[in-house]
């Protein structure tokens, strides 16, 4: 199949950054380590925080959804246990609610702090994952690694702007937080999971990324790059996404392709920040994804040939209606990479973002506030002149 079978433009030439040409996949950077450099650099935190001051649009209307959410209130307390556990679509769920619901209030609060120097927003993230760094012993469960991957991206992402900024957070304190990542989290997902289907892999590629980049850990970070790459499991990119967009789980349901588009998106910025182009690999696959998704949920047709998982568990016959229109809020942080820094048109994933889907939720599953922190990019230094 083409990809003008999609209405979508060649996706090779000039679109690919020039590292990227041909067929081998981008190397892992050799530099140090850029700090803060998850999701958000001090750049583009400095933008947004400079438009949220102005009040202007659409970065206003996006604030106030923040603001009035449950993960931005100052009252709400952190609710650590000892031991998680999450069984199969969340049952039983013993913590798992509980620890979802803090890791996105700990970024949530981070993010406030940064964006407005109210010093009681440092403080609530700071005694979150303090609570959870000084209660959690494990987590268990059928959905263990998924959970892991979901929730430890946002917890590191807050971690990397307390650290990196004078928040206050005391060095044993970190150093408590830098064990739990370590010794708590790291284990159950240094393997990932090949078998199952691919938004498991890339969850935990996002989340071991993440850790890497704050641990300062190389090996850890280059162990999901290279994952993301070239991994055996349905995560990795040419496996989750085939040549004209289809994605591993599109016959399954759109949630799920949308939860696996996702957290490779993140895992992309994130490798992006530090110099590394996931983004660009196997010819902007990732791009393909998204478009090819975001095309179907919109209501148009799209191409299918029956999907096989790699070890054959899986085999989706044909698309998916299931869950269809309903746009996880993943889409402003794709645009603002391809269509804002490298200037491919991403027609529907474009159209997805002013359908309002992304700006409609928190983030659930994702990381949230994309309408506010990937509506547009900085303008370049040498323009500020």
């Amino acid at each position: 199949m083409s990809l003008t079978a999609l209405g979508v433009a060649s996706l090779t030439g000039r679109w690919l950054a020039p590292d990227c040409l041909g067929s081998e996949p981008p190397a892992t950077s050799v530099k140090p380590f850029v700090h803060p450099g998850l999701l958000h650099s001090r750049e583009e935190l400095a933008f947004v925080k400079g438009k949220v001051a102005a009040g202007e649009e659409p970065w206003k209307t996006a604030w106030e959804r923040l603001r009035v959410s449950a993960s931005a209130s100052l009252d709400q307390k952190p609710r650590p246990r000892a031991e998680v556990v999450r069984g199969p679509y969340n049952n039983p769920n013993i913590g798992s609610s509980e620890l979802s619901r803090d890791s996105a209030a700990a970024y949530t609060h981070a993010l406030q702090w940064c964006l407005t120097d109210d010093a009681a927003h440092a403080r609530q993230a700071i005694k979150i994952l303090n609570a959870w760094s000084a209660t959690l012993k494990t987590v268990s469960g059928h959905d263990t690694k998924l959970l892991i991957g979901m929730t430890g991206v946002q917890f590191c992402n807050a971690a990397e702007l307390l650290r990196h900024t004078d928040a206050g957070w005391l060095k044993p304190d970190q150093a408590r937080f830098e064990h739990l990542l370590r010794e708590v989290f790291y284990p159950p997902i240094q393997d990932f999971f090949p078998a199952a289907n691919g938004n498991w892999d890339a969850s935990m590629i996002q989340t071991m990324l993440a850790m890497g980049v704050f641990l300062d850990d190389r090996a850890m970070f280059d162990r999901a790059v290279d994952y993301y790459l070239q991994g055996e499991g349905n995560g990795a990119i040419q496996n989750y996404v085939n040549a004209f967009g289809e994605c591993q789980e599109s016959g399954r349901d759109q949630a799920h392709t949308q939860m696996g588009l996702g957290f490779l998106g993140c895992a992309a910025e994130m490798a992006w920040k530090q110099g590394v182009d996931l983004y660009g690999a196997s010819d902007n696959r990732l791009a393909v994804g998204f478009e090819y998704s975001a095309k179907y949920n919109l209501g148009h047709d799209v191409p299918y040939e029956p999907y096989r998982s790699v070890d054959g568990k899986y085999l989706y016959r044909s698309i998916s209606p299931d869950s269809r229109g309903r746009f996880a809020p993943i889409y402003e942080r794709i645009v603002y990479h391809y269509h804002g820094r490298k200037g491919l048109e991403m027609p529907f994933s474009r159209e997805a973002v002013a359908k309002g889907g992304s700006h409609a939720r928190s983030g659930g599953a994702h990381v949230p506030w994309g309408a506010l922190m990937f509506t547009a990019l900085p303008k370049p230094k040498s323009e500020l002149r």
